[in-house]
């Protein structure tokens, strides 16, 4: 619906779309500007206060010779609101969504535009070190639920003008804020026109979940495959340099995490850590990380077919055979430390912060020790899952932890139906779906392994100087 040049027509349709009077912080205030009619609409309490009182004092103190020289929408905005961003438009829609978004409308009589003013405040934490990406060393800040704070993080580090941000409203009901943040002479021109493709086909009614929502619209459907097909930081100067070596970078209003595309398998072996120390430092955090994620989804399954097959075990690794055996079979103790162990992580969450790391420990000390004196687990099984459960951590991902135990889960049934062709079939399945797999951008999942880049591989699994990429 487009303005005309007839005021209460304006003013009668835009309170009706904003639907006035049904909300309380749904505001509409009219006033004088000498002899003109003006009307502001806004949220209340996504407004600075302060300069919207200045706005409606200046409205108020106009002059009936400055406002017969205001032609248009344009010269309004421009003689009575220097000090903020403005716009007009002559479209009552997108008045609309400027004004839920949290800006000012205003509407002014003998005009066909409406002048968008942002006056915006939004509630907000404090920029602080999210939880599941802290370093050692290096800035101890993370983006927030605000876009325009987080944009604002990284033109701070990079600052070029190819340096660019694309927004995109989606959703037909929430018209979330999305930002693509990208280098412009660095992007990979065909995968950017890809995620412009998606986002613009995005037709949804609501994306209430922020990224998650968002991911699910511009992902493959594989609802079978549990490998992320993204990956999130919190991280600021994460975020950045990912951009500044090509890649695509999502931003979505009420979330803080960021979306970096595309992501291979390998991309998750690498971690903030690993460049705030020195190469030789990184390249070794770098290949533990993979060592020990890597035991996360070979160990249970190998023990598992050794334990299934006796025969196979040489002395030398005799010790790992079970002494005192229970009359519940290995693999239901397998399943259910599995199940305890996810149960203890969901309960942790559910706990306040000052008592769920008591919490952690007392259960899982409790529950285990209790479990094998009562004889329903055998104590190796305890110590190889509490070893597996701790070394997850190693992964920054959980997205990636989690693909990687249901892909034991998997190899463990799988052995147990079919013992030694299951075991070897389980392992061969999870790798045709990780070659198989597709990102985003519709690269293979296992690049640079498949197809086979040397340079890359190689800058993956050993941590290069940064001299390397400042070219």
């Amino acid at each position: 619906m487009k303005f005309t040049h007839d005021y209460n027509e304006n003013i009668r349709n835009l309170d009706e779309a904003l639907r006035l009077g049904s909300s309380f912080d749904l505001v509409g205030r009219c006033i004088k500007a000498a002899s003109r009619n003006v009307k502001i609409y806004f949220v209340d309490g996504m407004i600075k206060d302060d300069i919207l009182v200045k706005l409606i004092s200046d409205i108020l103190t106009v002059g009936d010779d400055e406002i017969s020289r205001m032609n248009s929408a344009r010269d309004f905005a421009d003689r009575i609101i220097p000090y903020s961003e403005t716009d007009v438009t002559d479209d009552m829609d997108e008045l609309v969504t400027f004004i839920l978004s949290g800006a000012v409308g205003i509407v002014i009589e003998g005009c066909s535009e409406a002048v968008q003013a942002d006056l915006r405040t939004y509630p907000a934490r404090s920029v602080q070190e999210p939880e599941n990406n802290r370093v050692l060393m290096g800035p101890h800040e993370g983006f927030v639920e605000t876009l325009v704070f987080n944009t604002a993080m990284l033109r701070r580090r990079i600052r070029d003008t190819r340096l660019t941000f694309e927004l995109f409203r989606i959703g037909k009901r929430t018209k979330l804020d999305t930002a693509v943040c990208y280098f412009e002479d660095k992007v990979d021109r065909h995968t950017l026109g890809i995620i412009r493709d998606k986002l613009e086909k995005i037709d949804v009614s609501t994306l209430s979940m922020g990224h998650e929502s968002l991911l699910e619209c511009l992902v493959p459907k594989q609802h079978f495959n549990p490998f992320p097909k993204v990956r999130y930081t919190e991280r600021p100067d994460a975020a950045a340099a990912s951009v500044a070596e090509g890649s695509i970078v999502i931003l979505t209003d009420n979330s803080p995490a960021a979306m970096i595309i595309p992501t291979s398998f390998f991309d998750f072996i690498q971690d903030t850590n690993d460049y705030y120390f020195p190469p030789l430092i990184g390249t070794f955090l770098r290949w533990m990380r993979l060592t020990v994620f890597s035991l996360t989804l070979f160990m249970i399954p190998l023990w598992y077919l050794l334990i299934l097959n006796p025969s196979f075990i040489p002395d030398w690794l005799s010790f790992i055979l079970i002494d005192e055996p229970t009359e519940m079979p290995i693999l239901v103790q397998l399943l259910m430390v599995e199940l305890t162990v996810d149960a203890l992580k969901i309960a942790s969450l559910n706990t306040p912060s000052s008592l769920s790391s008591s919490f952690s420990i007392i259960g899982t000390l409790v529950l285990g020790q209790f479990a094998v004196d009562a004889k329903w687990l055998v104590s190796e099984i305890v110590l190889y899952m509490a070893f597996v459960s701790i070394a997850g951590f190693t992964q920054p991902s959980f997205e990636m932890g989690y693909a990687f135990k249901l892909a034991r889960l998997f190899i463990i049934i799988l052995t147990a139906i079919f013992n030694l062709w299951g075991f070897f079939a389980g392992f061969i399945i999870v790798f045709v779906m990780l070659a198989t797999t597709k990102t985003v951008s519709g690269r293979r999942y296992l690049y640079p392994l498949i197809p086979f880049n040397k340079k890359a591989l190689g800058s993956l699994i050993i941590r290069k100087p940064l001299s390397k990429y400042n070219n």
